[in-house]
């Protein structure tokens, strides 16, 4: 077998604990444009959902974002309702199935899966997950085990997961 036959590496995770109402995970997201674009497919981030009590629509926010995954535009929904945060406060579902339509999803079924509750279990098992791995608050980040909360501050975090990122890709690639 030449080293042509082999499989690429599979990518670095970043498991992203986030909830779509915590104006703090709307923040993080130029951390997260930033390593897509340091990264690219090295790093794989995904979504994890964490809904804050103290937030009443983030809930229903987390099983739209997985609608949206099921039609096939997660991220780019996920980022539409993190720029209108403060609206999502005030307007809840309602918000929900507008960006949907706004981001050419089938509004009409984000609103059936609102009222059905289709995607509840990956809610609560994202939530169960994390709080078995000490998350508390959003944004909180996992990578190579490391558990790294934002909910606090953000400060030097984005920098604390190139380090992680570049060390994992490094060894995963025998760079």
């Amino acid at each position: 077998m030449s080293d042509t036959d082999d499989p690429q590496p599979q990518p670095v995770v970043l498991d992203v604990w986030c909830e779509l109402q915590c104006p703090d995970c709307r923040t993080a997201l130029d951390d997260l444009h930033a390593l897509r674009s340091r990264f690219a497919d090295a790093l794989e981030i995904r979504l994890r959902h964490f809904p804050l009590e103290r937030h009443r629509h983030a809930h229903a926010a987390a099983q739209a974002a997985e609608e949206a995954v099921a039609q096939g535009r997660g991220w780019p929904y996920v980022e539409a309702v993190l720029d209108r945060v403060a609206e999502l406060a005030e307007r809840g579902e309602e918000l929900l199935v507008e960006v949907a339509r706004e981001q050419g999803l089938d509004a009409e079924e984000m609103d059936t899966a609102l009222i059905d509750g289709r995607h509840i279990l990956i809610v609560d098992a994202d939530q169960a997950e994390g709080k078995a791995l000490g998350v508390t608050g959003t944004p909180t980040y996992v990578i190579g085990g490391e558990r790294l909360d934002g909910g606090k501050s953000q400060e030097g975090l984005r920098e604390r997961i190139e380090e992680i990122a570049g060390r994992l890709i490094g060894e995963r690639t025998g760079g």
